[in-house]
């Protein structure tokens, strides 16, 4: 039986509504996840479509007390000068082998915490990174893809790729569940049929 795992989302107002929902539902109906909401000073933030989300947990590195993995959602809040700090927080986590996973801007705070030195990232496109982040460490190892990138214990993705950023972050958290990522992929993808089929359907 797989071990649980507990994975800290973390949120900061006006986050991505469609950026997590892949991961947290998976992970908890999947593998058996324990999954907790975080956000600055522990209090509620809203998402960029209105929705409320209530946190358990701040972005201090006590909060990382019992984290196997941290998935930092997107939101156009992380390009702000004034964002949270968390090197901290991933300190705390990474140092003990866990899991630190970003998408869309969610890779911001990543970068400047320094986690993509000497590792294979991605965001949300090579120009649109570096507007924000002129200068970062690990920059060279940017790699201008569509999809989610894991480079061991570090997971990175632009906003458009939900499916492969949840793929790539339990595959990296769950490294025996081969068959069941695998059957996570196909049903992924099963929505986006062939030009084939399409042309099949409409003739």
């Amino acid at each position: 039986m797989t071990p649980e795992k507990a994975i800290g989302f973390v949120f900061i107002d006006r986050f991505a509504d469609w950026e997590y929902g892949f991961l947290s539902a998976s992970a908890v109906e999947w593998f058996g996840a324990r999954v907790t909401a975080m956000t600055p000073g522990g209090r509620s933030v809203i998402s960029a479509s209105g929705f409320e989300m209530k946190a358990l947990r701040g972005l201090g590195p006590a909060d990382a007390d019992g984290l196997d993995a941290l998935a930092v959602i997107g939101s156009d809040g992380w390009t702000a000068r004034d964002v949270p700090d968390l090197s901290g927080l991933f300190e705390a986590v990474s140092g003990r082998g866990g899991v630190v996973g970003g998408i869309c801007a969610g890779t911001l705070p990543m970068a400047r915490a320094g986690l993509f030195d000497g590792r294979l990232h991605t965001s949300n496109g090579r120009v649109w990174i570096a507007d924000h982040l002129a200068t970062y460490r690990g920059q060279g190892h940017y790699r201008d893809v569509p999809h989610a990138v894991a480079d061991g214990n570090i997971i990175s993705a632009p906003g458009t790729a939900p499916a492969s950023f949840a793929l790539a972050f339990l595959g990296a958290l769950y490294p025996g569940a081969a068959a069941q990522l695998e059957q996570m992929r196909a049903l992924f993808a099963a929505e986006h049929v062939s030009r084939e089929a399409q042309t099949e359907m409409h003739s």
